[in-house]
Parts: structure tokens; C-alpha cells; sequence
């Protein structure tokens, strides 16, 4: 074994979780060479990580841009591919790549199994992700290490950072509290209204600058909120690279948002973070910072969680209530500098906890 290719074609989070199983694979074989390949969009996320040799970026693109990375697999002679997507475009790549030793995912026990050599069994009970990707490890006798978050800054990302913040107006003596209203699926949010009255609490309690994240889709999103907001928070949505966003969350007081990319990458740099969670379960995808307060009503989201909710106004998102949050984010903002990096402090708080069935951003 000294050629591994990775493959997680999902999204930001997914991939970012996924680091500990690379960072596993270098402090036991420091010699092989790992090269991982994720879609268009989640790359950034990777750069700078000491565990990986190369970056494959993979894009949708013809069948002759298909033909010619497939063509690519087979030159780079891989001997060895772990695929952590559980995905029927993943194990097809793994099967052309003509690697040996084929590892995956099959938990829908559908017809991809086939193109493995390796199909890696689910475990009873709810895992983490980042436990679940450690499995794969398993047939090649890797032993699982640390489970922190692999994420790297260069002092010319934090400058850029530092640039638009000025761009911004960010006034520097307040603290910064960083709100991610937008999420992948819709069922997935926190309604718009709630962030602004939110927005106005943590204003008028901490005095902080109320910053708006998100991606160019949730610009629209992001200037409702502030119309709606006495305290006129600033709008950073649409306008950050993955790299200047972590900058800035990783010198902001606190991140509050739904369960997304952007969630776990604050968390990742030490930032509090209230996360918000619905339909997905914080068992399996809950950040895994230091000092995290998880808001999840525990609903069973089974019956209807995809394509629609059928709960309305009771539904999961909807019955976190604003007092819910300001007080995960007191408890947060209250603990700045008296917590020990070694202390993790989690907070679930869970009405009905039951079993559910859930996807994730």
C-alpha cells in the first residue's frame, strides 16, 4: 500500500469531516501517498492540509472530460481507494481506477457492492460521521487517532479576511457573533424573523456586531433578516471565500446556525457555536468543537422529511423558539476565556428523543 486515493464527492461538511480518516491513514503510513478527490466547490476546504499529497477536483462535465479523468484514475496506478461517499458515481470511480483494493459504503445493499472489494458493514445504532468514515480503515488494520477537524489558515487568508471585514465596516471593539440563517434544504432553517429578533437580543445584551454569512443564494435571505432587525446587523453573505469565512469565524465570539458546512467549520477553529438542529440527527452530525450547545427538539421526521413536511407550524425548526437560543448563546457568550481547550462542553437538549432517519448538508 503506498498509492491511496479518497474519494468524498459530497459536501463542505461531509468532506471536512472526513479529514480524520486522512490524518489517520499519514500517522500510520507516513510514506504512502494520499490524494482525495471531492467535488467542484468543496476543495478549498482541504487546502493547506498536511495529510493530503494531491487534490483531484471533479466536475460534471462531458463524457469526454469524464473519459479523460477516468483515463487519469488509471494512470495514477492507484493500489488502494477508501470511498466515503456510499454513492453509485463513487464506486464506479473506485471500480475504474483498476485500484487492487476497493473500499466502500453499500448500506442501501444495492448493486454498487459489487464494484468493491471491501464493503464496509454499518454498525448497529447511530455513529458519528466522522466515527462512520474511521470504519473504513478497518480492512487495511489502520487504527483511528485523533478526531479533531483538520482545517489550516495561511496569514495571507487571514489578511483577506481582515480586508473584508473593513470592506464590511465591522467595528473591531465589539465582539463578533456570526449568524448562518441559510441551509441546503429548506426544512432544514430556522425561520428568518427568529434570526432577526435574535440578532436584536444578542445586540442589546453583549453589544456585539451581528455579521449575516452565507452563499451567493442566500443574499436575499440575509437582507430580509436585516430589514426585519433593529440592530441592523452587516451583511457577509455571498461575499466570502471557505478560507475568509473560517478566518473570520474562527475570531468571532459565537456561531449560531443550522446544521450546514459553515457549522462545523466554525467549529472546527474553536469558535462557540449554537447549532440548530431539525430533521438531522446531532448523534451523527453534530459538531464536534469545545464548547458547542446543540438546540434539537429530537422530532420523528421520518413520515415526512423528504420532499416536504407535513408539521407546519410544528414542525422541528419551528418549535425552537428564540428563548431557546438566547440562552444556548448567554451560556456561551457568558463562558468566553474561562473555558480549558481541554474541557468539550456539550449541551443536547431534546424533548422527545426518538429514532430518526435524517440527511444532512
Amino acid at each position: 500500500m503506498r498509492n491511496i486515493l479518497v474519494i468524498k464527492l459530497r459536501y463542505i461538511g461531509d468532506v471536512l469531516l472526513a479529514t480524520p480518516t486522512v490524518r489517520a491513514i499519514k500517522d500510520a503510513r507516513p510514506d504512502v501517498r494520499v490524494t482525495m478527490m471531492v467535488n467542484r466547490g468543496t476543495e478549498d476546504v482541504l487546502s493547506g492540509n498536511p495529510d493530503l499529497d494531491e487534490i483531484i477536483v471533479l466536475d460534471k462535465g462531458s463524457l469526454t472530460a469524464q473519459s479523460r479523468l477516468i483515463a487519469g484514475l488509471r494512470h495514477r496506478q492507484f493500489d488502494t481507494v477508501i470511498d466515503l461517499t456510499d454513492g453509485d458515481r463513487s464506486a464506479f470511480l473506485s471500480w475504474v481506477s483498476g485500484a487492487p483494493v476497493r473500499i466502500g459504503f453499500n448500506d442501501e445493499h444495492r448493486w454498487r457492492g459489487k464494484w468493491y472489494t471491501h464493503v464496509v458493514q454499518s454498525l448497529s445504532g447511530i455513529q458519528h460521521r466522522i466515527d462512520r468514515d474511521l470504519e473504513a480503515l478497518k480492512p487495511l488494520s489502520i487504527p483511528a487517532g485523533s478526531k479533531d477537524l483538520q482545517l489550516r489558515l495561511t496569514p495571507q487568508e487571514v489578511k483577506s479576511a481582515d480586508q473584508l471585514l473593513d470592506q464590511l465596516g465591522v467595528q473591531r471593539s465589539q465582539p463578533i457573533v456570526v449568524l448562518q440563517p441559510g441551509a441546503r434544504y429548506w426544512f432544514k432553517a430556522w425561520p428568518p424573523e427568529r434570526f432577526a429578533a435574535l440578532a436584536d437580543r444578542l445586540a442589546f445584551q453583549y453589544g456585539c456586531q451581528l455579521l449575516i454569512g452565507g452563499s451567493d443564494q442566500d443574499v436575499d435571505l440575509a437582507n430580509r433578516i436585516r430589514q426585519m432587525a433593529k440592530s441592523q446587523p452587516l451583511i457577509m453573505a455571498g461575499r466570502t471565500t471557505i478560507k475568509q469565512f473560517v478566518a473570520i469565524a474562527k475570531n468571532s465570539a459565537l456561531f449560531v446556525g443550522s446544521d450546514s458546512g459553515a457549522m462545523h467549520m466554525a467549529s472546527a477553529v474553536g469558535t462557540p457555536v449554537v447549532a440548530l438542529f431539525g430533521p438531522s440527527d446531532p448523534a451523527e452530525w453534530g459538531p464536534r468543537g469545545r464548547q458547542v450547545e446543540v438546540i434539537y427538539k429530537g422530532l420523528d421526521c421520518r413520515r415526512c422529511f423528504h420532499p416536504t413536511c407535513e408539521r407546519g407550524e410544528e414542525s422541528c425548526m419551528r418549535q425552537i423558539a428564540v428563548e431557546d437560543v438566547v440562552a444556548a448563546a448567554s451560556r456561551l457568550m457568558g463562558e468566553l476565556g474561562s473555558v480549558p481547550a481541554s474541557l468539550e462542553r456539550k449541551t443536547v437538549i431534546e424533548l422527545r428523543p426518538v429514532k430518526m432517519e435524517a440527511g444532512h448538508d
